[in-house]
C-alpha cells in the first residue's frame, strides 16, 4: 500500500528573515516607550503578590526547543497557571493586568533575544506543542508569537474556561485543537501585511 504524502507550506528561509528582521526593528521602536511602565508595572506586581514580579516559567519555542518565557507575576504561589490556581490565586491587580495582557510586556524582551516572534502561535507549556505529529508539528516550525490570530480569537480564555463544569477537559478537547488548526492556517498563509493586521488588532 502506497501512503499519499501531504506537502505542507512553510515559511521560506527569506520570509522568515523578513518577519525576524521586523520582529527585531518593532522591538528597538517599543522598547524605549514602555520599559519605564513596564518597571512600575512589575514593582506594583511584587507587592501585590508578596513576591518578584517578574517571573520565568519555562516554554516550547520553535523546534520543539525549550525557552524561558518572562512575564508579570499576576497570581500569588507558585504560578503554575492551573485554572484552580488562577481561580484562587489571582490578585486585583493580576487580574487587571491578565485582562489587559500587559503582563505579557516582558515578552519583547523573548522577541529581542529571538526567543519569539510578534506574531505567531502562543508558547505553550511542555506536554502540548512538543506532543504534536504529523502535520500538525508545522505549528512548530516557526517561533512562537505574543500575538496571532488564536490569541486574539481566544483573549478572553480564562473566563471561558472557568464557565466550563470541567476547564481542563474543555481545554485539551476544544480550545487547544481548535488553536492548532488556526495556527496551521496561519502558517500556511503569511504574509508580513496580515502580520501588521494582527498586531493592530490586538491593540
Amino acid at each position: 500500500m502506497i501512503l499519499s504524502v501531504t506537502y505542507v507550506p512553510m515559511l521560506t528561509s527569506s520570509q522568515q528573515v523578513y518577519k525576524r528582521i521586523f520582529d527585531v526593528l518593532l522591538c528597538l521602536i517599543i522598547l524605549p516607550v514602555v520599559i519605564i511602565p513596564m518597571g512600575v508595572l512589575i514593582c506594583i506586581a511584587t507587592f501585590s503578590t508578596g513576591m518578584n514580579g517578574l517571573f520565568s516559567q519555562i516554554r516550547i519555542g520553535k523546534k520543539a526547543r525549550p525557552f524561558q518565557l518572562y512575564k508579570i507575576r499576576t497570581l500569588k504561589g507558585l504560578h503554575h497557571e492551573s485554572i484552580k490556581e488562577i481561580t484562587d490565586n489571582k490578585t486585583v491587580f493580576g487580574s487587571w493586568l491578565r485582562k489587559t495582557k500587559l503582563d505579557e510586556l516582558p515578552q519583547l524582551f523573548n522577541i529581542l533575544i529571538g526567543d519569539m516572534s510578534w506574531v505567531g502561535p502562543r508558547p505553550d507549556v511542555p506536554g502540548y506543542a512538543d506532543q504534536l505529529s504529523g502535520e500538525d508539528r508545522i505549528v512548530l516550525s516557526v517561533r512562537p508569537g505574543l500575538t496571532g490570530p488564536a490569541t486574539i480569537k481566544y483573549k478572553d480564555e480564562d473566563s471561558l474556561l472557568l464557565a466550563q463544569e470541567d476547564p481542563q477537559d474543555y481545554n485539551d478537547k476544544v480550545i487547544w485543537p481548535d488553536k492548532v488548526e488556526i495556527n496551521k492556517q496561519y502558517i500556511k498563509n503569511w504574509s508580513l501585511l496580515k502580520d501588521i493586521k494582527y498586531i493592530l488588532a490586538s491593540v
